[in-house]
C-alpha cells in the first residue's frame, strides 16, 4: 500500500497531535507499550505535512494554494492530494502548535537523528519550493531543529545545502572545514554518500514517495565535493 494510501486507511490508530490530523483519537504523547507502534513512514510522512502546514504561516502569507508547495516539492499526483491535503488542511486547523508535533516526532523515533534530520531536510524542500526561503520560514526550521535536539551547527549544515546552488560553502554543506585532509574529504563525502542513498532512507523509515530528498541532498553533497577538489587540484 502506498503511503497515501495509508494515510486514509481507516483502522489505522495513531496517538497524540499528529494522529489528530488523521482523524483518530488522540491520546497521550508516549506511546502505550501495549499498542502496536506507530509505523515510522507514516509519523513521517504526517509529520512532515502537519509542520509544513504550521510553517506555511511562518512568512506571514496564507493562500489556497499553500498545498501546492507540498505537491511541487515531492512531485505528488493529483489522484493522490486528497490524503495530503487533508492532512495539511487539518493541521492549519489544529489547536496544537508545532512544538507538540515536533516533540512527539522525537518521541516516536527514539531520538533517531537520522531521520529526524531527514524531517528537517522534507520541510527546507517545501519551504524552498518557491523558489524563495522567507526568513520566517528559516527561523521556523531553526525552532524546529531545537526541538528535535539538533545542534546550531547541524541545522547550520543542512540549512546549507539548500541555499541557492553556485553560492553555497561546499565546506558547510559537508559538514567539514577546509583544515580537513584530501584523505578525511574523500572518506566523509563517501560516507554521506552511503548514509543517504534511497535505500537507506527508507530502511529509516521515510517513505518511497519523498525519495526527492535522498537525490537533493546526494545531488548537493557531490556538488560540494567536486567544487573543493577543484580548488585542491585533486
Amino acid at each position: 500500500m502506498s503511503i497515501w494510501g495509508k494515510l486514509g486507511a481507516a483502522e489505522l490508530l495513531v496517538a497524540g497531535p499528529i494522529g489528530a490530523l488523521l482523524g483518530q483519537r488522540a491520546a497521550i504523547d508516549v506511546p502505550d507499550k501495549k499498542r502496536e507502534p506507530m509505523e515510522n513512514d507514516v509519523a513521517f510522512t504526517v509529520g512532515v505535512i502537519a509542520l509544513a502546514a504550521k510553517m506555511a504561516k511562518a512568512d506571514g502569507v496564507v493562500t489556497k494554494d499553500e498545498v501546492k508547495a507540498f505537491k511541487t516539492a515531492f512531485k505528488v499526483s493529483d489522484a493522490e492530494m486528497k490524503q495530503a491535503a487533508r492532512a495539511f488542511n487539518l493541521a492549519k486547523q489544529n489547536v496544537a502548535g508545532y512544538e507538540d508535533c515536533a516533540e512527539q516526532l522525537v518521541i516516536v523515533f527514539k531520538g533517531n537523528r537520522k531521520i529526524l534530520e531527514d524531517v528537517l531536510e522534507g520541510l527546507f524542500h517545501i519551504a524552498k519550493a518557491d523558489a524563495a526561503l522567507h526568513p520566517h520560514e528559516e527561523e521556523f526550521l531553526g525552532q524546529v531543529a531545537k526541538r528535535f535536539g539538533l545542534a546550531d551547527i547541524e541545522f547550520d549544515t543542512i540549512r546549507a545545502r539548500h541555499v541557492v546552488a553556485g553560492k553555497r560553502d561546499p565546506y558547510e554543506v559537508l559538514g567539514l572545514t577546509p583544515s580537513a585532509s584530501d584523505a578525511e574529504l574523500e572518506r566523509h563525502y563517501r560516507s554521506l554518500l552511503a548514509e543517504n542513498r534511497p535505500d537507506e532512507l527508507i530502511a529509516r523509515g521515510v517513505p518511497a514517495e519523498f525519495i526527492a530528498i535522498a537525490n537533493e541532498k546526494v545531488a548537493a553533497f557531490t556538488e560540494a565535493f567536486k567544487a573543493i577538489a577543484k580548488q585542491r587540484g585533486i
